[in-house]
């Protein structure tokens, strides 16, 4: 678990999957994910998220809000595969669009690469978004991470003509004394 001000980063629960629901079936959020998604597979990606903490210690967390409790997306770390970038950690985020722009995903992504440099042995993390989600970047330099575009990539997943498949690459390397 990392506290902030602000959060709690945890592993999901039973509870929380109603609001997780809502944040993935928003049509505001699933228009960054190439399309939209019904209950069961967000059902299915906390099931996921909660086996790879299981398996690695740390993963995309649940996103509490300490002032409501109520879980408001995720935030954290993912080991990465299949991906032109892999294998790589990760780091992500999907919150709630009633949140957006409140500084959030910059406070929870912070302290989990703070986080991450504590505990991990990677030399960097990585984050990645489409080109447009200009937003996404925002928070990425915020935290500071660097825009490496020797790494930039067209998402394999994402059909030669969507609008969402060129992908920009940021890093964030640990800091050595």
């Amino acid at each position: 678990m990392i506290e902030t001000p602000r959060l709690i980063l945890r592993g999901f629960r039973d509870a929380d999957l109603d609001d997780f629901a809502a944040v993935n079936t928003d049509p505001r959020v699933y228009a960054w994910l190439g399309g939209p998604m019904d209950r069961a597979a967000s059902d299915a990606i906390a099931a996921r998220i909660n086996a790879h903490i299981d398996a690695h210690g740390f993963g995309l967390w649940a996103a509490e809000l300490k002032a409501t409790g109520r879980v408001i997306g995720f935030i954290g770390l993912a080991r990465v595969e299949g991906l032109p970038v892999s294998p790589c950690v990760e780091m992500g985020w999907r919150l709630t669009p009633e949140t957006w722009g409140q500084g959030l995903a910059s406070e929870g992504a912070k302290a989990a690469l703070d986080w991450a440099f504590a505990n991990l042995d990677e030399a960097e993390i990585l984050a990645f978004t489409a080109d447009t989600n200009l937003a996404s970047q925002a928070v990425m330099r915020k935290i500071g991470m660097i825009h490496d575009p020797s790494r930039d990539f067209d998402h394999p997943r994402l059909a030669q003509d969507h609008p969402l498949r060129r992908h920009v690459v940021f890093a964030a390397r640990r800091q050595t004394n």
